[in-house]
């Protein structure tokens, strides 16, 4: 049900900007037409058009034209939406200092063969130790013990095994998933 109310808030949200357009267009050309309409006398015509439809119809137009400059300015001009994808990003935890479980699997393997290529190498060890920590920390995360409930219900794994995790911390990861109430 959760999901199909935010797909169905999703569908509202991605129609929003043409309906919106729309609106704007026949809002503001409705709420302009009374300032203007003496200047197209309804009895004459362009076209055949009467000019009331004329007048409508360029104020229109240049609503139209006034939210697509915008936009372009918005866009191509200041590319204030770089700014602002920028912020979303350092606001990200997950772009920052948090892992998912899946990209965390894959620093795991690749922490596991670089161990295994400069065992003598204090240095790489060191680094090597840090990114166990780091995942050992991201392991007490929700997210980790939702893959963890996931990889046992949805893919019916019954035992999804985590080699970079200590015993300890594989425990407490699947009574935290265990506990997860489904909402």
């Amino acid at each position: 049900m959760k999901k199909w109310l935010m797909r169905q808030y999703w569908r509202i949200q991605q129609s929003q900007a043409i309906i919106g357009l729309g609106f704007w267009t026949a809002t503001i050309t409705l709420l302009v037409w009374p300032y203007v309409s003496w200047r197209f006398a309804s009895n004459e015509t362009l076209l055949l058009i009467p000019m009331t439809y004329v007048g409508l119809i360029g104020i229109a137009t240049a609503v139209l034209t006034i939210v697509l400059l915008a936009g372009f300015f918005y866009d191509v001009t200041f590319g204030l939406w770089r700014d602002h994808i920028t912020v979303n990003q350092e606001r990200n935890p997950f772009t920052t200092y948090k892992l998912n479980p899946t990209w965390g699997i894959v620093i795991a393997q690749t922490n596991a063969i670089l161990r295994r290529v400069a065992p003598e190498d204090e240095e790489i060890q060191r680094y090597c130790k840090f990114v166990d920590r780091m995942l050992v920390w991201n392991s007490k995360e929700e997210i980790w013990a939702r893959a963890m409930s996931s990889w046992k219900e949805i893919m019916g794994d019954e035992d999804p095994f985590l080699f970079y995790l200590d015993e300890e911390a594989r425990r407490n990861l699947e009574e935290a998933a265990d506990k997860l109430e489904d909402f």
